[in-house]
C-alpha cells in the first residue's frame, strides 16, 4: 500500500512539483487554494459566481497521463477581440462542468477521469465568494489575491474576509496523511490561504504526519525581500499555531551571477540563501541538495531531484 502524501498550495509551484511526484509510488492528494481573482479565473468568478479554477486546471493538467498536445490545449489561452480573450480552455471546461454538476469537487473528479489523472485533486473549499485579505505593515487592508500580489508590500497578517467552509474530504486526507507538504509558491497567496483556515489548523495541530516545506527559489518583490530559508520557516510557523514545520527542503545550487543579476534588475528578485544557524534555531530538519536548473534563463527546481528527496524522506519515516 502506497504512503499517503497531501500537497497543499496553488499557482505554478505546486503544479511543477506534482508533475514530478506523480511518477513516484505514492498516493497523492493535492489541495488547491481557490481565492485567485485575476486574469481568466477572476473574470469567470465574477461572471459565474464560482471558486477560482485556474490553479486547479494547472494541477490536473500536470498530473495527467495524457499526451502533450492535449495538455497544451488545456492551457491554451484565446487571443481575440471577443469576450473569450485571455481565457484558458481548461478554465472554461471546469466552469462548464461546475455549471452542470453544481459541485467543484465533482467537476474536478469528472475532468480527472477524462484526462487520466490517477491521484486526487481537491479544492480547499467550494465557497464561491472566498476572498483573501492582507493587512500590510502600514496598517492598510488589501482585498483580493491579485491585489495582494500586485501591492508589492510586506504583510503583517493574511486572512479571509469570511471563514471558509473546508471540504470534508480535505480534512480526511490531512488526518490520513503520512506526509503533508507545503509546496513552493507564493507564501502569501498560495500557501497561507490553505493554512489559515480554522478547520485545517485544528487538524494540523493533531496530526502525527511530518510537515514539510519546499522552499522557494527566489524572493518575491515587496513580500519577501531579503528573506532567507530561515525567514520562510519562521513565517510559516507563525501561522501554523501549535504544530510547526518538521523539515524543509532547500537548494544549495550556486546560481550563475549573470542569471542572478537578471533576476535582480528585471524582476527585483534574488536567490534565497540557506542560513544554517537560524534554521537550527527553529528545530527544523534541513534537507539540502543541488536542486536548481536553468530553463530559458529561468531558475527552476529539478523536479526529479526534488521529488527523489521527498520520497527518500518519506521512506525513512
Amino acid at each position: 500500500m502506497y504512503k499517503k502524501v497531501v500537497v497543499m498550495g496553488g499557482g505554478t509551484g505546486i503544479s511543477y512539483l506534482l508533475k514530478g511526484l506523480k511518477d513516484f509510488p505514492v498516493d497523492i492528494t493535492a489541495v488547491i487554494t481557490v481565492s485567485d481573482n485575476g486574469r481568466s479565473t477572476g473574470k469567470l468568478r465574477e461572471e459565474f459566481n464560482t471558486p477560482a479554477v485556474g490553479d486547479i486546471r494547472k494541477v490536473i493538467t500536470n498530473l495527467s497521463q495524457i499526451d502533450e498536445p492535449i495538455k497544451e490545449m488545456m492551457s491554451y489561452r484565446f487571443k481575440t477581440s471577443s469576450d473569450l480573450d485571455g481565457h484558458a480552455v481548461g478554465n472554461l471546461i471546469l466552469t462548464a462542468m461546475l455549471d452542470i454538476t453544481g459541485s467543484l469537487k465533482d467537476s474536478i473528479s469528472s475532468l480527472s477521469k477524462l484526462l487520466d489523472v490517477r491521484h486526487q485533486v481537491l479544492p480547499i473549499s467550494e465557497d464561491s465568494s472566498l476572498t483573501l485579505m492582507g493587512l500590510d505593515k502600514e496598517g492598510n487592508i488589501i482585498e483580493g489575491e491579485e491585489q495582494i500580489t500586485k501591492a508589492n508590500r510586506q504583510f503583517e497578517r493574511i486572512f479571509y474576509k469570511n471563514e471558509p467552509k473546508v471540504l470534508p474530504e480535505v480534512l480526511k486526507a490531512l488526518k490520513d496523511a503520512d506526509l503533508i507538504i507545503f509546496s513552493m509558491g507564493s507564501l502569501y497567496t498560495s500557501i497561507l490561504p490553505n493554512i489559515i483556515c480554522k478547520e485545517v489548523k485544528e487538524v494540523l495541530n493533531k496530526t502525527k504526519a511530518p510537515l514539510m516545506y519546499i522552499c522557494n527559489a527566489v524572493t518575491q518583490p515587496g513580500e519577501t525581500d531579503g528573506f532567507t530559508v530561515g525567514d520562510h520557516i519562521k513565517l510559516l510557523n507563525k501561522y501554523l499555531d501549535k504544530k510547526k514545520l518538521d523539515v524543509v527542503i532547500a537548494s544549495n545550487t550556486k546560481v550563475n551571477p549573470e542569471i542572478a543579476k537578471k533576476y535582480e534588475t528585471e524582476e527585483q528578485k534574488e536567490p534565497i540563501i540557506i542560513d544554517y544557524d537560524e534554521i537550527e534555531k527553529t528545530n527544523t530538519e534541513l534537507i539540502e541538495d543541488n536542486l536548481f536548473t536553468i530553463e530559458d534563463n529561468m531558475i527552476r527546481h529539478d523536479s526529479l531531484k526534488l521529488c527523489f528527496q521527498i520520497f527518500s524522506y518519506l521512506m525513512r519515516k
